[in-house]
């Protein structure tokens, strides 16, 4: 057995979450999760909610609630989508917990000691209006590299590259449309230059990357520059250093601290378990591989900022180091990003209202139909577009009428013929029937081959056309023609049994909730295929912090099933089989295009609303707030 760590994207708090993030983050990596599990791996998948930085503050005021009190119920909301949804993590928790806070100090601590972090001044965006530092994100202006308008303060999204602020040519602020001003203010510094030789060296050896991924990962590093990882902010982790420490207007920033969830939450999924040491085996240990999963706009993150820290922690930078007492940290294995999903043509963006919330698909449409269009036709290596039409065409063409109209018609006709798996009479077999056999169990290496090089969609298709293959054998034998033959007919239903139960084991990681009705379908009994939970837990370092965690019970041989072609038992009683998908109306479509306008519209009217609401008072109190 050998020990995957599966590390996800962490969904800010500041809100729920639409369609185009599971797409990146959410649904390829429990499937990689759950097929690594069916094979025997030992497996840590863990993530949780982003919970600091300025747009939660932003929102939070907004909404007339502290910061910690929004975090708290996005934390709830998004917890609960991604349970719905089928993820099966180990933990997913937060980054508001007196551990990750502990952990995240703890790497800072390591980094400033070895001299890859240092104290430095930079401009900073104030709001003339109320004096408050502004959030990166919510400062849009020309980009100065690649002249695309709407880049944002962080980051440009047409060109892909890092940006501060006040680099930006005509910066405004999207909360009132104020030009801000910049002051010089002291902080804490990132010494990327001083990582680069040595992150570049460890992205110079990763094979099997996704082109697009390894190539922007490699352009990150044609200039390289120090990043501020501290803000003139109350929201935040503080920053661990004398004078600093109890400085309320001085935090630690999202940014700096969110990346380091992967190992925090690693370590509070040991703690809980009440072994405080177990962590170690996903992250010291040089042989276990760390994947990565998200969409594309984090991977700067993941191939240059998260390894950077740990490098700097490690102390392998140019300027050396000791490890910390965590030992010295795993790089990524692999950085396992997708690209965009749009929306009916459209970039899905909450703050532009174009959006799919996960809990509101998820309330009118079964959940492996979304997974399944989500696997099928995401973003993987391109831009893919969701569209309602292709939504309800996918789930009654292939999920309606090819896989669950064969489990139905291969379970009726043994529960009607036979009322259990019927035995199979070796005199009786054909080649036919060993030809489909032998199809069927060479598959679990070609679907598992494609899982394993991060290829879903291709592994989808493949496993998708062994299911087709299942139903020309269905009508070429034509067992309600031979029932005057038992044994022949017995022997039909068991090979088509027998090749059903492997089609269900190979789509289990893609369709976990009807795998589960499948296995059942033919007689199964227990758990096929694990789901999570939420559990109310207590934090392990503030007494009377509660917040809900997901994870589960995933056991090979006990709650997982493994990924090979398991022998169907003569015998076993079939029952009567009830319909495991149904055919969505095609009316769904123009319903769906209503809903979305409709929303849309009051969306954008509420925010020009609130916008012109801001500039109003803005034009009211021009002084306010300066100095």
């Amino acid at each position: 057995m050998s020990h995957v760590l599966v590390n996800v994207a962490w969904p800010y708090a500041n809100g729920p979450r639409h369609i185009g993030h599971v797409a990146g983050f959410g649904v390829p990596s429990d499937v990689y999760a759950r097929y690594e599990r069916m094979k025997g791996n030992d497996v840590l998948m863990v993530s949780g909610t982003d919970e600091h930085g300025t747009p939660i503050l932003v929102e939070a005021d907004k909404e007339g609630v502290s910061a910690q009190e929004l975090a708290n119920r996005y934390n709830r909301v998004i917890a609960k989508d991604l349970c719905d949804l089928g993820l099966s993590y180990d933990l997913f928790t937060r980054t508001t917990t007196g551990n990750h806070e502990q952990v995240v100090q703890e790497l800072f601590k390591q980094c400033l000691a070895n001299g890859y972090i240092y104290k430095g001044t930079q401009k900073v965006a104030i709001s003339p209006s109320t004096g408050r530092t502004l959030p990166d994100r919510y400062i849009e202006g020309t980009c100065p590299i690649c002249g695309a308008d709407g880049a944002r303060g962080d980051q440009c999204d047409a060109c892909g590259n890092e940006l501060d602020p006040d680099e930006l040519i005509n910066p405004v602020s999207k909360i009132n449309g104020e030009t801000p001003r910049f002051e010089e203010t002291e902080h804490f510094f990132l010494d990327l230059p001083a990582l680069a030789e040595a992150n570049l060296a460890w992205l110079k050896t990763r094979e099997g990357w996704r082109t697009n991924v390894i190539n922007f990962s490699i352009g990150l590093f044609k200039e390289v520059k120090p990043r501020a990882i501290t803000r003139d902010i109350d929201w935040g982790i503080p920053v661990p250093v004398a004078g600093w420490i109890d400085n309320p207007n001085k935090k630690l920033y999202v940014w700096f601290d969110a990346v380091i969830g992967y190992l925090s939450a690693s370590i509070e999924w040991a703690r809980r378990k009440g072994d405080p040491e177990a962590w170690r085996a996903w992250w010291n240990d040089p042989e276990t591989p760390g994947y990565y999963f998200m969409g594309k706009d984090n991977i700067t993150f993941h191939s240059q900022i998260w390894p950077s820290e740990m490098l700097g922690y490690n102390g392998q930078g140019s300027k050396g180091g000791e490890t910390g007492k965590l030992g010295p940290l795993n790089m990524p294995e692999q950085v396992v990003a997708s690209e965009f999903m749009t929306m009916e043509g459209k970039k899905f963006s909450s703050s532009r209202g174009i959006v799919i919330y996960v809990k509101d698909i998820l309330a009118r449409y079964p959940v492996d139909a979304v997974r399944y269009y989500i696997s099928v036709a995401g973003p993987e290596s391109s831009d893919s577009d969701f569209t309602w039409a292709e939504f309800v065409r996918h789930n009654n063409e292939e999920l309606a009428a090819s896989w669950g109209n064969l489990v139905n018609r291969v379970a009726n006709l043994m529960n009607k013929n036979f009322g259990e798996i019927p035995a199979l009479d070796e005199n009786e077999m054909t080649d036919e029937d060993r030809a489909l056999l032998s199809e069927t169990k060479a598959a679990f290496d070609t679907v598992g081959s494609l899982i394993e090089n991060h290829r879903q969609k291709n592994a989808l298709s493949e496993a998708m056309r062994v299911v087709g293959d299942i139903n020309k054998y269905i009508s070429a034998t034509e067992p309600w023609k031979i029932k005057d033959n038992p044994a022949r007919l017995g022997t039909v239903l068991h090979v088509a049994a027998q090749a059903v139960s492997d089609a269900n084991h190979l789509l289990a990681p893609f369709l976990p909730h009807s795998a589960q009705k499948v296995w059942e379908a033919l007689g199964g009994t227990g758990t096929f295929s694990p789901l999570p939970r939420l559990e109310e837990v207590e934090d392990l370092d503030k007494p009377g912090f509660m917040y809900p965690i997901i994870t589960g019970d995933y056991k090979l041989g006990e709650t997982v099933h493994p990924w090979a072609s398991e022998p169907i038992v003569a015998g076993t009683a079939v029952p009567k089989p009830h319909p495991i998908f149904a055919k969505m109306p095609p009316e769904a479509v123009a319903e769906e295009l209503t809903r979305f306008d409709t929303e849309l519209a009051a969306r954008k009217k509420a925010e020009a609303e609130r916008f012109a609401a801001a500039q109003a008072e803005l034009k009211q109190c021009p002084q306010e707030g300066r100095g």
